[in-house]
C-alpha cells in the first residue's frame, strides 16, 4: 500500500492528468492534494526513493507524468511556447477590465493561469470582484468590452463576477479549490488575500496552495480620474436603477438555463456566475475514474481522512505530512 506521501503525490498527478498537464516538483508541492501540508524536501525525497511511484510515473526533467500517458510531456512543452505569447496578452486585457467602474480586483483563471493553453486562440478567463450592489452593471460593461475585443480576434471570458461582500464560495469541492489555488491576481493583492481567507476551506484539499503559484505578474493600480468620475455618477439612484434593471433582465434569461441538469451557475444580486455546463463535474468524474484505476479512494468530500487515520486503517506507521 502507498504511504501518505506517495498517495498524495500520485493523487496530485492524477488530477493534473485530467488536463494533460504533467507537473514539476514545485507544482506537485504547491498543488498537493492532501489532508496536511508537506515540505518540498519531503516530497522530493519520496519521489527519489519510492519504488511505488517509480513504477507508476515517468520522469522527463523537470516533468512528472503517468507511465501510461507520457505524451503529455511533449504536449506541455508545446503549450508553454504558446503561453509565453498569450499570458502577457491575458494580463494586458485583465488590466483593461480592472479599469472599469466599480471593479476592485481582477484575476486570471483557468488554463491560462497555469500556462496550459490548448491553442493560440484560447479564451482568457477572469474572475472579477466588484463593490457591493454593482455586480450586474459591471458585468454589462465587461460584456461590452468582450464584444469589442472579439472584433480583434480576442476572446475574453469574465465568467465569474461577484461582489466584495460575497467572497465565500457556496460550492466547495476539489475542482473549485484548485481553480481558486491557481488564479493569478492582477491588482489589489489585499482583496485577493481577503478572498483566500474567506475560502480557507480550500486548505482541506490543497494545504500548500495558500498563495499564487506564479507571483511574477506586476500588480497595477486600477484607479483613474475617469473611473472615479463614472463611479460618482452611477453610485446613487441612477446606478441603483440600472443595476436592478440589468439584474432582472439577465435573471429572466439565465435562471431557466441555470436550473437545467448539469449547470453550476449562480445567479443572484451578488454573483454572476454563468457556468451553465458544469465543467467541474466532468473534471471530478475523470479524476475519480483515474483514482479507481490506480486503486485510490476518490476523497472528493470536504472530510479528507487525516493521514494517521489512513495508516490506522491500513495497519501502517507512516507519519503525518509535515
Amino acid at each position: 500500500m502507498p504511504t501518505v506521501y506517495e498517495e498524495a503525490i500520485l493523487r496530485t498527478i492524477l488530477y493534473a492528468d485530467v488536463f494533460d498537464f504533467p507537473l514539476t516538483l514545485d507544482e506537485i508541492h504547491h498543488f498537493l492534494i492532501a489532508a496536511e501540508p508537506a515540505s518540498l524536501e519531503r516530497l522530493q525525497q519520496t519521489l527519489a526513493e519510492s519504488t511505488y511511484l517509480q513504477a507508476r510515473l515517468c520522469l522527463d526533467l523537470p516533468y512528472y507524468a503517468l507511465n501510461d500517458h507520457p505524451e503529455v510531456i511533449a504536449r506541455r512543452q508545446q503549450r508553454e511556447s504558446i503561453a509565453r505569447d498569450v499570458v502577457p496578452k491575458a494580463q494586458r486585457y485583465g488590466h483593461l477590465l480592472a479599469a472599469l467602474p466599480f471593479v476592485r480586483m481582477v484575476a486570471i483563471t483557468g488554463a491560462i493561469a497555469v500556462r496550459n493553453p490548448s491553442g493560440w486562440r484560447d479564451d482568457f478567463d477572469y474572475l472579477i470582484i466588484t463593490v457591493p450592489g454593482r455586480v450586474w452593471l459591471t458585468r454589462a460593461l465587461a460584456v461590452m468590452m468582450v464584444r469589442v475585443c472579439r472584433r480583434f480576434g480576442v476572446e475574453l471570458c469574465p465568467n465569474f463576477v461577484l461582489a466584495s461582500d460575497q467572497l465565500t464560495q457556496r460550492r466547495q469541492d476539489l475542482f473549485i479549490a484548485r481553480e481558486i489555488a491557481q488564479m493569478i491576481p492582477l491588482n489589489n493583492i489585499d482583496l485577493y488575500h481577503a478572498f483566500r481567507e474567506a475560502n480557507r476551506w480550500t486548505g482541506q484539499y490543497q494545504p500548500n496552495a495558500g498563495s499564487p503559484f506564479y507571483d511574477d505578474m506586476p500588480q497595477r493600480g486600477a484607479s483613474s480620474r475617469f473611473k472615479q468620475a463614472l463611479e460618482r455618477v452611477f453610485s446613487g439612484g441612477v446606478g441603483d436603477w440600472l443595476e436592478a434593471w440589468e439584474y432582472q433582465r439577465k435573471r429572466r434569461r439565465f435562471v431557466p438555463q441555470a436550473e437545467q441538469p448539469g449547470a453550476s451557475a449562480q445567479i443572484d444580486t451578488g454573483n454572476a456566475k454563468g457556468h451553465f455546463k458544469d465543467h467541474g463535474a466532468r473534471v471530478l468524474a475523470a479524476y475519480v475514474e483515474r483514482c479507481a484505476r490506480y486503486g485510490l479512494p476518490s476523497s472528493l468530500g470536504a472530510q479528507l481522512v487525516a493521514p494517521l487515520q489512513y495508516d490506522e486503517m491500513r495497519g501502517g506507521g507512516t507519519p503525518p505530512l509535515t
